[in-house]
């Protein structure tokens, strides 16, 4: 009998990512006007930051169905496996819901967790599992201690842009232009499940330095746990110039710095241009 781990791709753990773990990745559906995507699989990130600058109108994505989901955990079951799905939050998408539904046939054999994270903190907390599944954890194990770990990842995140957070109808039009013309960039993290505000920075030095800020407030990284910085859209500059100015913060663990592009979960709202950053804060001694 293995343990199964299974994700959606809000996670942005790229297919090729989660070969790599052991780990399956189920996409959400993508829709560019009457064009439908497999998140992940029949479009890659580059190609929705490229759809995305040229539409007019945000394309919408489309929940996991209880279907899909039983079908994944049939298969594991059939397999003499059990599952541990990996959910994003509740608070922004009914896919929990929609697994907790499939999983009522197998109770015994299927665990379904709601992250309360989505974007690279849903990422980091599959990959915690993963490792701890492979360092031979029992399944209840397992369970245990990633429900007690979640509560520990964090993610911080920099716009560069308030365009798609208007067209989104999160922020005012006048909100929006009065925030480009300052160059004000709105810092985000998740909480409790959904987006909050912490703060807004004018100019990238600025945001980055709160974004600094912010981990230093938490009491740090451990990076004896996952940590993953992403971007948005197909340059990643601005996140190169980031770990450059915040270098004391990596110092000596610049080689457990993972990078992963911010999918069309985030990337809608975000545009291209947006950074961020996800760990596991220290735990308290």
């Amino acid at each position: 009998m293995g343990i199964r781990i299974i994700a959606d791709s809000a996670s942005d753990i790229s297919q090729e990512k989660a070969r790599e773990w052991g780990v399956t990745i189920m996409p959400l559906t993508v829709r560019f006007h009457e064009e439908e995507y497999l998140d992940g699989v029949t479009i890659t990130p580059r190609e929705f930051y490229e759809k995305l600058v040229e539409t007019d109108e945000l394309p919408k994505t489309s929940q996991i169905t209880p279907y899909r989901y039983e079908e994944e955990f049939k298969k594991a079951v059939a397999d003499g496996d059990k599952v541990i799905c990996f959910c994003l939050s509740s608070g922004v998408s009914g896919s929990y819901q929609s697994a907790c539904l499939a999983a009522g046939n197998y109770e015994e054999n299927v665990t379904v967790i709601d992250t309360r994270q989505f974007c690279i903190s849903e990422y980091i907390i599959v990959q915690r599992a993963a490792q701890l599944r492979d360092q031979g954890l029992s399944y209840e194990s397992l369970v245990e201690t990633i429900r007690e770990e979640l509560k520990e990842a964090h993610v911080l995140a920099v716009f560069d842009t308030l365009e798609y957070l208007k067209l989104g109808g999160r922020i005012s039009p006048a909100a929006a232009a009065i925030g480009n013309i300052l160059s004000l960039k709105p810092v985000l993290t998740i909480e409790d499940g959904v987006v909050k505000v912490l703060g807004k920075a004018r100019g990238s030095k600025k945001s980055g330095n709160m974004l600094s800020q912010f981990i230093e407030e938490t009491g740090g990284i451990d990076f004896s746990r996952p940590v993953c910085l992403a971007f948005s859209g197909i340059d990643e500059s601005y996140l190169q110039k980031y770990v450059k100015d915040s270098a004391h913060l990596y110092a000596g663990h610049e080689d457990k710095l993972q990078t992963a592009y911010v999918g069309s979960t985030i990337g809608t709202y975000s545009g291209p241009g947006a950074i961020a950053v996800a760990f596991f804060a220290k735990k308290e001694k």
